[in-house]
């Protein structure tokens, strides 16, 4: 059994390209398109794979954009198990303006799943072989989940001894922490919502973070800042690391880079403060990448020893 499982409930196909300039009316002339499996698990389980760990994915898909989705996670020879499901997944497009050197980003809706299909999604983990020692879902959920659907997960995992790392936002995330987590990964805007305050510092991140790690929801917060960088919480301690000094080419996937390097650093033994860094440069490096290419190793190992951390 492999040591960590993704779980995406509502992956996607990925589609980058890029054009001189976006305009509206035009037809718009765009760049060949590149490909790739999306959503946050399964960018998770693509970052532990160039990291060597051990990894399966479990994901919903549908119709022939699911069977597209599969046949791109095969590609990338990650271990997978697909549940599937009856409406179309979804498809998600990332356009880079040259002129500008502008991103945008067109987000589309899941496919809408029936009770009996969500159902058979927790069910899918409830049968693996044997226990993973992690669980990580992230993402979204599509119409027709329940909002305390990861809430289940955390349940299961409770019962197993097996670490849940949720990345996730809004009421879902809530719902998970009133089960406990081991980890989550929230942005500044996710923990703002989830908190219900302004948090205008860095002592009122700590405050936040460790409001959660004291009170059992979650044993470690790691809170993604942006060109600020990052924050790390336990209930015992609190690291801040600054930002590194990149150009970004995409800031598609720094989060799913984040968090996939993080995840595969614990599984394999390292301190959390040193799986942090491995997660810091990760993000840092996926900025490096075009379109939904995530973190490449070679850069990660590259800027891993410039990444300092400051005891809080």
């Amino acid at each position: 059994m492999a040591d960590i499982v993704t779980f995406t409930i509502n992956p996607s196909i990925d589609i980058s390209t890029s054009l001189d300039r976006v305009a509206p009316i035009h037809k718009l002339r765009c760049a060949a398109p590149r490909r790739d499996p999306g959503g946050g698990g399964i960018n998770v389980a693509r970052v532990v794979t160039r990291f060597e760990g051990s990894v399966k994915a479990v994901f919903a898909a549908g119709g022939a954009t699911g069977e597209l989705l599969a046949r791109l996670v095969e590609r990338e020879n990650i271990p997978n198990q697909v549940v599937r499901v009856s409406d179309e997944t979804r498809e998600s497009f990332t356009v880079f303006e040259n002129s500008s050197g502008q991103e945008y980003r067109f987000i589309l809706p899941g496919p809408t799943l029936r009770d009996n299909e969500w159902r058979r999604c927790v069910d899918a983990l409830a049968v693996l072989d044997d226990n993973p020692r992690f669980i990580v879902a992230s993402g979204s959920l599509p119409p027709g989940v329940p909002s305390d659907f990861y809430a289940h997960i955390a349940h299961y995992c409770s019962e197993r001894d097996t670490k849940f790392v949720l990345d996730t936002s809004g009421p879902p995330l809530a719902a998970a922490l009133k089960k406990g987590v081991y980890l989550i990964k929230p942005n500044l805007r996710e923990l703002r919502e989830l908190v219900g305050a302004a948090l205008d510092d860095e002592g009122a991140w700590v405050g936040a973070c460790r409001q959660l790690t004291e009170t059992g929801r979650s044993e470690i917060v790691a809170l993604t800042l942006g060109d600020q960088g990052a924050l790390l919480v336990t209930r015992e301690n609190a690291w801040r690391a600054p930002a590194l000094p990149i150009t970004p080419a995409s800031a598609v996937g720094a989060g799913d880079s984040f968090l996939g390097a993080m995840v595969s650093s614990l599984a394999k033994g390292q301190s959390v403060d040193d799986a942090f860094r491995y997660g810091v440069a990760a993000g840092s490096a996926a900025l490096l990448s075009p379109g939904t290419g995530l973190c490449c190793r070679d850069d990660v190992e590259r800027l891993y020893p410039n990444v300092t951390l400051r005891k809080i």
